[in-house]
């Protein structure tokens, strides 16, 4: 025997849904006073359970003889038992879990009304069974006498309706709730009745119509002549839900009337409605748009009118704590009818017919957008997208409050109207009546200083998350102004925060925008001078910070230029980051490279496929991070299986060329590169790859093998610049498969082990001794040898003969 330890998997997360029962997650600091009041051993034996109990047998006991706050925890675990043991659960724990919520406190009320819940949302349990076990006794306690107990009940069987099959609903729900509607009922009664009907609204079709027009409509009616104001409310919320169920004759007779009522009584007797009146009347007055006569549509525009300004033009006469406590109050339930007549506007618009709008909306439109509350504009910068697509044509009538939003104090309203920014704007652009290009500014002559005034304001706000958002959507302008616009106001503003900017979200986001801007830029004066700062301020900055957002740019160009683009103006600035002081920018570089090496066409860019092969050799030989060292070795292997795309009709034209030049042209060209290349201080000048082929058999066959040739030969081999002639061995680096090549670079030489078959080299005879020898019958050239050299076998075959003689 032990005292009684509580479950500590007790799941409380679906309280959010009554608000009241956070107060059950401090069940466990009770437990510490009561354990701490335990003095005599007849209260301890109380608390007490056999240990050889099941888990099961545990919670009856707990349940039948233990304490409320015990019971409470045997309820709140109610979900794990179900997951265990559903049979065992159901047959002994739920008959006994009924039984006590007869007594049972809120607490235990409460925890049941979610355990409930949870168990239905855990799909333990089948749906039949879970209707045959759990539903009556949710239904039994949804009169409970306290409120907050009913509601949460409540709750749950409205989640449960969404889950159970319509016949079920019919009949274990919508039965004896018509019955339980009737006047002579409780008001707890007719309310949970009335919240019930609205859930059903939307359960049943066109087939259920007759069972609502002949039982649920008479009941509303009644429940909305209901003297309480609460169930008056519930009743009017239902019927509007249940609008699209009623004929033209009940929407007519019945309907229409009763909402006439409530609309005349909400300025007079009963403002408790006119919060939800005013959430729901764009979706009455399209509901019943087909009854309305011409006198009452104006009736239920102008009503609309009143509740749009409700509460601006109050008096302010009032003194006393207690009268300034009431006009508060009020001042609150206006602000929230304002704020659902912004939410409404759309439906409005529909309503009047949209051209119409400025004669019958306008002048509510414009004070909804300068509402003096931030709620209210809020919910108007989120309905604007939908208002413009409604205008359509007639768009260009609210540009002005385009601006007004943008220009809003609230960075809420700006958040909230950037969602659609983009779109908004190419309707502001196209679909006005000035919709030349020329005229896009015309009609939204403050746009550009509206625009750069809210980028201004979120970017001095703490609120990065929507300066990031701003930056993305500003994407958009090329399609809406033009070109000298974006560069001169936005352009060079995208690469300040890029600099400047301490969040990398931020940054990146310019970044990808600033490229769109370049992308979509013509001229070439403006587009080198962009791509020099770039170069200049990111990829040779002096903060490494700057040379890794350098990096972020040149994946946003390849992802938006052409492959041709990347490799003219960025491949080579972004290799040079090879000699990077700093590790981490090495290391972004690698993970970068199949990017980079993805952008190589052959034979185009053959010389850039030779820097980048030397690039990767400097890496595994020089460097001494060990993190980096790491990627390098994964990045070569990734490097090596990437087939590079082959450009057939160009290398088909340097093969005729070749084929038609006399063997003494050819070494002159030669000689010329060479000569060129010694006075460059750029890899990229430094003697041209040639891609081997075979000489017999079809084209399309050397074109195969060429392009096989290019993948299997990667970092086996490597052209030297003239001034890094002194080749000098170094010690072999161990490996899996022991397959070598020597290479050399900056005056020095490494052997490189790789453990791929591409990477071997030919034996020569002589162990220890690995030579560049490679079936690509590339040759290395030191200086003194490429003055005399007829041809490359010769010069290959002497560097073979001068590397043995100085291993002797």
């Amino acid at each position: 025997m032990h005292p009684i330890i509580f479950f500590s998997n007790m799941d409380f997360s679906q309280s959010n849904l009554f608000g009241y029962i956070e107060d059950l997650q401090e069940l466990t600091i009770i437990e510490r006073p009561v354990r701490r009041s335990l003095k005599t051993p007849e209260e301890i034996e109380r608390l007490t359970v056999d240990e050889e109990l099941s888990d099961i047998e545990r919670a009856v006991y707990l349940l039948s003889s233990g304490q409320d706050i015990q019971g409470t925890s045997v309820v709140a675990n109610l979900p794990v038992l179900v997951r265990q043991n559903p049979a065992e659960t159901l047959r002994r724990v739920l008959p006994k879990i009924k039984e006590v919520l007869h007594v049972a406190g809120v607490e235990m009320q409460l925890t049941a009304a979610v355990s409930f819940l949870t168990v239905l949302q855990e799909e333990s349990v089948s749906t039949h069974t879970y209707s045959h076990s759990f539903l009556h006794i949710i239904l039994q306690n949804l009169e409970h006498r306290d409120a907050g107990v009913s509601n949460a009940w409540l709750e749950t069987l409205l989640a449960v309706i969404e889950a159970l099959p319509k016949e079920t609903v019919r009949q274990e729900i919508l039965n004896p709730l018509v019955s339980k509607a009737q006047l002579s009922q409780t008001l707890q009664s007719r309310l949970v009745s009335c919240k019930i009907m609205g859930k059903l609204a939307n359960k049943f079709e066109a087939h259920m119509t007759e069972l609502t027009k002949t039982v649920v409509l008479p009941e509303l009616v009644e429940l909305a002549r209901d003297e309480d104001s609460s169930v008056r409310l519930a009743a009017f919320e239902t019927l509007v839900n249940l609008l699209d169920m009623f004929d033209a004759g009940d929407r007519s007779q019945t309907v229409l009337p009763l909402v006439k009522s409530f609309c005349e009584k909400s300025f007079k007797a009963d403002e408790s409605i006119l919060v939800s009146l005013s959430f729901h009347l764009g979706k009455l007055c399209n509901g019943l748009y087909g009854i309305f006569t011409p006198e009452q549509h104006l009736r239920f525009l102008e009503f609309y009118k009143k509740l749009s300004t409700l509460g601006l033009q109050q008096e302010n006469g009032h003194n006393g704590n207690q009268l300034q406590l009431q006009t508060l109050e009020q001042e609150k339930k206006y602000i929230s009818v304002r704020k659902n007549c912004a939410y409404n506007f759309p439906a409005m618009i529909v309503f009047v017919d949209p051209k119409n709008f400025q004669l019958e909306l306008y002048s509510i439109f414009f004070c909804l957008c300068h509402d003096p509350e931030v709620p209210v504009r809020y919910t108007m910068a989120i309905s604007f997208y939908e208002v413009a697509k409604l205008l359509n044509s007639g768009v260009y009538t609210i540009h002005k409050e385009l601006v007004t939003l943008l220009k809003d104090e609230s960075l809420e309203v700006l958040d909230a109207l950037v969602g659609h920014l983009p779109e908004i704007l190419e309707l502001m652009a196209n679909g006005g009546e000035n919709s030349g290009s020329e005229s896009k500014l015309l009609s939204i002559p403050d746009l550009i200083p509206a625009l750069t005034a809210a980028e201004q304001r979120a970017a001095t706000s703490l609120k990065w998350r929507t300066h990031e958002k701003l930056l993305q959507k500003y994407a958009c302008l090329p399609h809406i102004i033009s070109s000298d616009q974006i560069y001169y106001r936005f352009l060079h503003r995208m690469l300040t925060i890029i600099l400047t900017n301490n969040v990398l979200p931020v940054q990146k986001a310019a970044a990808r925008t600033l490229c769109v801007y370049l992308r979509y830029n013509r001229k070439q004066e403006q587009r080198h001078e962009v791509i020099q700062k770039l170069i200049e301020q990111l990829g040779q900055g002096k903060s490494y910070w700057n040379r890794l957002r350098f990096l972020d740019t040149c994946e946003f160009i390849m992802e938006l230029f052409s492959k041709s683009f990347f490799c003219k103006y960025f491949f080579l600035p972004v290799l040079e980051l090879t000699h990077d002081p700093v590790a981490n920018v090495r290391m972004k570089l690698c993970y970068l490279l199949p990017k980079v090496k993805s952008t190589l066409k052959i034979p185009t860019d053959k010389h850039l496929l030779q820097q980048l092969e030397l690039c990767i050799r400097k890496l595994l030989c020089q460097e001494k991070d060990k993190d980096v060292l790491s990627i390098v070795k994964r990045t070569v292997l990734e490097l090596d299986r990437m087939e590079v795309s082959v450009d057939a009709e160009q290398l088909e034209k340097e093969k005729q060329q070749n084929e038609g030049r006399p063997t003494n042209i050819n070494d002159k060209m030669f000689e010329k590169k060479r000569r060129d290349s010694k006075t460059s201080s750029l890899l990229a000048k430094s003697i041209t790859l040639s891609v081997p082929g075979s000489s017999s058999g079809p084209s399309a066959g050397k074109e195969d093998k060429k392009s096989k040739l290019v993948r299997s030969q990667s970092f086996s081999t490597q052209a030297l610049h003239p001034k890094y002639s002194n080749i000098d061995k170094c010690p072999n680096k161990s490996s899996n498969t022991g397959y070598t090549s020597s290479v050399s670079g900056m005056g020095k030489s490494c052997m490189l082990s790789f453990s791929d078959d591409s990477f071997r080299t030919h034996s020569n005879g002589h162990s220890g001794n690995g030579t560049l020898t490679s079936s690509s019958s590339r040759s290395l050239f030191n200086s003194s040898d490429q003055k005399n050299s007829g041809n490359k076998e010769s010069q290959s075959r002497r560097m073979s003969i001068k590397n043995r003689k100085s291993n002797s």
